[in-house]
């Protein structure tokens, strides 16, 4: 057995042996092939070529200059006058046509008969001697402070003839004079009351009481 593989090892390496110089002949006669091809390419002489520039192209020749065009002066035409017989003016005939109408009809209504006249109411008169002031309405107070003067009263008749209400519109300067002429005449005055159709109404009177103190 021991033979056997130390034959085959040397058989092995002889192999590779053989391998190994066949790559270094292919290589070298490889690198020579080459080395030589080279040589050859630049010991041949070069080849020159001309190359021709190309001229550049002509200049174009300027524009001639714009030409001056004279512009002939403006000659108004002459003026003509024409003459033209002007037309007669139209005549316009006008015709009035007058329209008789009839005259318009007025209607008169019948006057209207006379109101009855009207019976014009009665005052209210006074009734009895009660409604009249004396020397002894004089309030003792106003005697005694020698008050005078006159009290302006309105008061209202009622349909009874009695007084209804009294004020004064118009003083005596004095307020106890003025309190006793609106007391009296509540108190004692008394009315035949005014009328209006025969029916008795409310009416109102407007009096002066004249308060003065005898010497």
């Amino acid at each position: 057995m021991a033979y056997a593989d130390e034959g085959m090892s040397k058989n092995r390496m002889i192999a590779f042996g053989l391998v190994a110089l066949l790559h270094v002949g292919l290589g070298y006669a490889f690198v020579t092939g080459l080395a030589l091809k080279a040589v050859k390419a630049i010991v041949n002489p070069l080849e020159t070529v001309n190359v021709k520039e190309e001229a550049p192209p002509p200049e174009e020749p300027p524009p001639p200059p714009p030409q001056e065009v004279e512009i002939p002066p403006f000659v108004p035409p002459p003026e003509v006058t024409i003459q033209s017989d002007a037309p007669p003016p139209p005549t316009i005939s006008t015709q009035t046509t007058v329209r008789q109408t009839a005259p318009p009809v007025v209607s008169v209504a019948p006057p209207a008969p006379p109101a009855p006249p009207a019976i014009a109411p009665k005052a209210a008169t006074p009734r009895g001697r009660g409604n009249v002031f004396s020397e002894d309405d004089y309030p003792s107070a106003s005697r005694r402070a020698e008050e005078e003067g006159v009290t302006r009263v309105r008061y209202t008749i009622g349909s009874d003839g009695r007084v209804t209400s009294c004020e004064v519109i118009q003083s005596s300067g004095h307020p106890r004079l003025d309190a006793a002429t609106c007391q009296i005449i509540e108190r004692r005055f008394r009315f035949n009351p005014a009328t209006r159709d025969g029916q008795p109404v409310v009416e109102t009177k407007t009096q002066p009481v004249r308060w003065q103190l005898r010497n």
